[in-house]
């Protein structure tokens, strides 16, 4: 019996020795698995201490990141991953011009249709050819008359008349 217990207890001896003197993986290592990983990206980095990838820079979209985080994950020895890193903001989009809706020539025929009336306006609103101004009932009638004379389409009339 005395036999049984000491050989148990050898057992269990060795068992333990044997699992505490497995290799252990050393950061320098780590450091080199993990950064040969994040060379994909050259706008981050990664350092590992104690086991624990910590990574940082910048990332184009959370799908790269994650991506990134995956396969530091996988590299046996990594015990976590730190993520210190950032997503770039997106690029500025450019304002779309808009071209006027109305001619040039046409806005021109209409501005020389009413040179005679200085206190009328010719502009394009909205992309739409409008008139304004303060006018009499006679001067709007000559006005109106002239304009639609061009055959220009529509505009607005927005003429006060006193």
């Amino acid at each position: 019996m005395k036999k049984t217990i000491a050989m148990a207890a050898l057992a269990v001896a060795i068992s333990f020795g044997a699992v505490s003197c497995k290799k252990k993986i050393s950061d320098a290592d780590l450091q080199t698995q993990a950064t040969t990983v994040v060379t994909s990206n050259p706008n981050a980095s990664v350092e590992v201490k104690e086991g624990v990838a910590h990574l940082s820079g910048t990332f184009a979209d959370q799908q790269s990141k994650d991506a990134m985080i995956t396969k530091l994950k996988a590299i046996t020895g990594v015990k976590d991953v730190m993520d210190m890193s950032t997503i770039a903001a997106p690029a500025p989009v450019a304002p779309v011009e808009t071209a006027s809706a109305v001619d040039p020539a046409v806005q021109k025929k209409v501005q020389d249709a009413v040179k005679d009336f200085p206190s009328v306006k010719v502009e394009v609103v909205n992309g739409q050819l409008t008139l304004t101004g303060n006018v009499s009932g006679l001067q709007a009638r000559k006005i109106k008359e002239s304009v639609d004379a061009l055959k220009i389409g529509k505009y607005n009339n927005n003429l006060v008349v006193k």
